[in-house]
């Protein structure tokens, strides 16, 4: 599969929208049809998630049929698979519920961090234990004031938000330091005041504010992910011809969004029509790029980096190392295997890009975001490239490689 790519593709459904949106519905929600054009293995755990905990959800199709948690489940046994999103925006509701629940862990979902989150939550009346894949846990969540760090996890903050308006009383967020995903906090902010959950920032205080009950059917459109769109956006800026990506929200609050900025600086051109943004190609020169906002875009911008003249800096993306791989280690072996020269920093990475790669075997180690560089890469590559494990993409975007093809070489 080597060689540049042009023509136009449709992105499906933000996976960040949807686990919110299904989670506000089925907690604050009445019923609910929720269209999701795609649904990932992430949103499918979710959807599992939900129904261990009392919601009522047929899904058929690209239509999700919603109808909220009328009473508290007792016990449950939750499959989050290795969705972190899930896991630590569910364990607080579970805590909410007062439920006595297990949560069976894959992957390498047992190995990302869950620390400070899980100390508020035994500091709240939960009681909290990890064997091996398998969380446990059993106590009611109170409502009261919690403190958590900015520059560990956003869904943290999330999860909390979430769960808190199901205690009775109001409840304070306290967010400690530097905030680093504030975007995805606001997309949580947004998701539960549709649903009549809100919540007020003063500075870095997040205070739960009440409910307004919206029990009215409502049909909600799952807007198009920015996060899967940057990597047909990166392959346009390898492509004389260039790529359309179209059904784009440019009002998005999705951080995401920020890969248009990302790669005008690489030098590439760029037209934005109502909902359509083309990227084609040009010279492209080296950037250094602060990715503490921006960490799930890494591995796409290190694709491009890897064709842009000169050197290249991506930084303050440490929490890359625990994501489903070592992204940073992971986009590293992912470059070189395809004759990129490329060193790995605490935070970061360094590359020296070239005109043309020499192609090969890649190892994505089961992450979906290395799988969809490697073919972001091998539109400037000499030699054909081959991915190993590409199934890994169901994770976030199952129609990857079936959108691939699609484009002309």
């Amino acid at each position: 599969m080597p060689g540049a790519r042009s023509g136009e593709v449709r992105i499906p459904a933000s996976k960040s929208c949807a686990h919110r949106a299904l989670i506000a519905a089925a907690l604050y929600g009445g019923s609910h049809v929720i269209v999701c054009d795609g649904i990932s293995k992430d949103i499918q755990a979710t959807i599992r998630c939900l129904k261990a905990l009392g919601a009522e959800i047929t899904v058929k199709g690209e239509e999700i049929f919603l109808k909220a948690v009328s009473g508290r489940a007792e016990k449950a046994e939750l499959f989050p698979g290795e969705s972190g999103s899930t896991m630590r925006f569910l364990l607080p509701v579970a805590g909410a519920m007062g439920a006595e629940a297990v949560f069976r862990m894959e992957g390498r979902l047992s190995e990302r961090p869950m620390e400070p989150l899980v100390s508020e939550l035994e500091r709240g009346g939960m009681e909290i234990r990890q064997e091996g894949k398998d969380l446990y846990c059993r106590g009611r969540l109170q409502a009261g004031e919690y403190t958590l760090p900015g520059n560990v996890s956003s869904q943290f903050v999330s999860g909390m938000m979430f769960a808190l308006p199901m205690c009775g009383r109001e409840s304070q967020i306290r967010v400690t330091g530097e905030i680093e995903s504030a975007d995805y906090i606001a997309m949580t902010v947004e998701a539960l005041k549709k649903f009549g959950a809100r919540w007020e920032r003063k500075e870095n205080v997040w205070t739960f504010s009440g409910i307004m009950k919206n029990e009215a059917t409502e049909r909600i459109e799952i807007e198009s992910d920015w996060s899967s769109a940057a990597f047909f956006l990166a392959m346009g800026a390898l492509s004389p011809g260039g790529i359309r990506v179209k059904g784009m929200n440019l009002a998005s609050g999705q951080g995401d969004k920020r890969i248009v900025d990302v790669l005008g600086a690489f030098g590439c051109r760029m037209m934005i029509c109502e909902d359509e943004i083309t990227v084609s190609g040009r010279e492209l020169r080296g950037q250094e790029i602060d990715a503490s906002l921006i960490p799930d875009l890494v591995p796409a911008i290190s694709a491009v980096a890897a064709l842009a003249g000169g050197k290249s800096v991506i930084c303050h993306a440490e929490r890359l190392r625990l994501k489903e791989s070592d992204r940073i280690e992971s986009t590293a072996g992912m470059l070189r295997a395809l004759g990129v020269e490329v060193s790995e920093t605490a935070d970061g990475l360094i590359i020296r890009g070239k005109k043309r790669l020499r192609g090969g075997e890649v190892d994505p180690k089961g992450d979906h975001r290395i799988a969809m560089a490697a073919a972001v890469a091998a539109c400037g590559c000499e030699e054909k490239v081959i991915v190993n494990e590409a199934e890994c993409t169901e994770k976030s975007f199952p129609a990857f490689w079936e959108k691939m093809e699609g484009l002309m070489r």
